[in-house]
């Protein structure tokens, strides 16, 4: 018998605040409107783009603090992670705050991995409130794993755009908000990809364990969620995972996509889409969440994937594993009875807007 990757919360984390923020680029996508600051230049002010990278990450677990209307002293803990060596720029943006810090490394599922902790460790009364982080720079992501911008590299087809963005959020015991209300936590996946321009096709097959996990433990089908979102395995990837999904017995339909295939328009030359941590991160923090708390999505399946390599194993020769950890994610609007859905709202508003 297989083990169970799924948690189901008894006491469903409530998640009272969220916050993102952007780089100029990521301000002209798809999602522009959704955001909450779109930062002037990919500087951010600083003298470098790691300094920028780890300011962003300070604004985003403070707006989230501030959308939830709590005092940093409310919180017990924060959970955060980036694509940097040594997560530098979450653990130099947690001497900001007089709180615990866990730093986590889950690549581009990091924003997943740090809200199954903060919602495990929630349900199992062992903190009441916790702020979940992430975020990646197109600049920094690219002078770590890739190029320096000033080389001036050609990129191939296969390539994404490592997202210029941070997002947080603030999980709690109480209050009003989306609730999360399952975790399926993913193995490490290889299927040999070596390309390090390729990360949707090293993602996917990661994507595909988890989902099948997922539906297996928790009896479940695609037809059960309003939307089905994958972190970043942009163009290429997301089809890759139709195709694995279809191999296993199951289609995916319209109510799925993937982070980096929405994320930029067409015309702004991406390539194969968005990458990095603040891919999913800023898109689950603006537009899903405005979603959820509007109603007008029930029940979300939201899935970050993540290639854990190192510029290290990839000088080597190493292929890249891949990880993806899933959240479901249930609206507070649409999961209360027909006769108290008025009242419901009218309290949910009283209590974010007053």
């Amino acid at each position: 018998m297989k083990a169970n990757q799924t948690v189901k919360f008894k006491n469903k984390p409530v998640i009272i605040g969220s916050y993102s923020i952007v780089g100029p680029k990521e301000g002209k996508g798809n999602f522009g409107p959704y955001f909450n600051y779109v930062i002037k230049d990919d500087s951010f002010g600083e003298d470098s783009y790691e300094k920028a990278e780890k300011k962003m990450l300070v604004s985003a677990i403070v707006g989230a603090i501030e959308d939830a209307k709590i005092k940093p002293n409310d919180v017990n803990l924060l959970l955060a992670g980036d694509l940097l060596n040594q997560i530098i720029s979450s653990s130099y943006a947690a001497r900001n705050f007089n709180f615990a810090f866990l730093g986590l490394f889950g690549a581009c599922s990091t924003m997943a991995e740090s809200m199954a902790i903060g919602a495990s460790l929630i349900d199992g009364h062992q903190f009441d409130t916790v702020v979940c982080s992430t975020g990646s720079h197109f600049c920094t992501a690219e002078r770590q794993f890739r190029f320096p911008l000033e080389l001036g590299n050609q990129r191939p087809p296969t390539s994404q755009w490592t997202v210029t963005g941070a997002g947080a959020c603030v999980l709690s015991s109480r209050g009003y908000g989306p609730r999360i209300s399952m975790a399926t936590f993913g193995k490490v996946i290889d299927f040999g990809i070596k390309d390090v321009n390729d990360m949707g096709a090293a993602m996917a097959p990661a994507a595909m364990d988890t989902m099948m996990a997922h539906f297996r433990d928790t009896d479940t089908t695609p037809d059960d969620y309003d939307l089905i979102v994958t972190g970043d395995l942009g163009k290429l990837g997301s089809e890759i995972l139709i195709d694995l999904m279809e191999d296993q017995g199951i289609k995916l339909g319209l109510n799925y996509n993937d982070c980096g295939q929405m994320y930029y328009t067409r015309n702004q030359n991406t390539l194969s889409g968005g990458s990095g941590c603040g891919c999913s991160a800023t898109i689950f923090n603006s537009f899903i969440m405005k979603k959820l708390r509007d109603g007008e999505y029930k029940k979300v399946l939201f899935m970050p994937t993540g290639a854990l390599m190192s510029t290290t194993a990839s000088q080597q020769g190493e292929t890249i594993p891949g990880i993806c950890h899933a959240i479901v994610i249930e609206s507070d609007v649409v999961n209360n009875k027909d006769e108290d859905l008025k009242s419901s709202k009218k309290q949910y508003k009283i209590k974010k807007h007053k």
